[in-house]
């Protein structure tokens, strides 16, 4: 148990190291920015602390605002997609899975790219609307989600494929 909350502490770690140092520099013409960072949370236990969770949410998009110098942005947005976390798995997963599971490629593939799909599409529309607060160039803010959307759930779909596959190999 206590190794679990060490892998997710690295994680944690590595996803804003990323995300800062990487990912932010990145800005594919001039409407798509990948965001990995919101990874950290599509991977959390379900039966996780919802409290835990809401907290290591606003701690990242905190941890992230501070990097980037947004006032409080991606804590907003980060928290309010934590906050909604449980529900949104109860949609797309079976409501009899146990706490420890962690969804991802292996746990059933068209439901872990649905619910990437789904909450990457939240987070990312919370986040633009946030960050332009108005409607007056709503056409360039749905650009702007559906392409940051596009490339960060091509991102998060492929590495968490390639994490799974290295695993698989390495059971057998």
């Amino acid at each position: 148990m206590k190794i679990r909350y060490l892998q997710e502490v690295f994680i944690f770690i590595l996803l804003i190291m990323l995300q800062v140092i990487l990912l932010n520099r990145i800005n594919v013409f001039g409407y798509a920015t990948p965001v990995l960072y919101i990874y950290f949370l599509l991977k959390l236990p379900f039966g996780r602390n919802h409290f835990y969770t809401i907290i290591s949410g606003f701690l990242i998009g905190l941890i992230i605002d501070i990097f980037l110098n947004t006032p409080g942005m991606n804590a907003a947005a980060t928290t309010i997609v934590a906050t909604f976390r449980k529900p949104i798995l109860n949609l797309f997963y079976d409501r009899e899975i146990f706490d420890e599971f962690v969804p991802g490629m292996n746990t059933g593939a068209s439901q872990f790219v649905r619910f990437t799909v789904f909450t990457v599409l939240f987070h990312l529309t919370l986040l633009f609307f946030i960050e332009s607060f108005t409607l007056f160039n709503a056409v360039d803010t749905f650009l702007r989600i559906i392409a940051s959307s596009i490339v960060s759930i091509l991102i998060i779909i492929s590495m968490d494929g390639l994490i799974y596959r290295k695993k698989s190999s390495e059971q057998t």
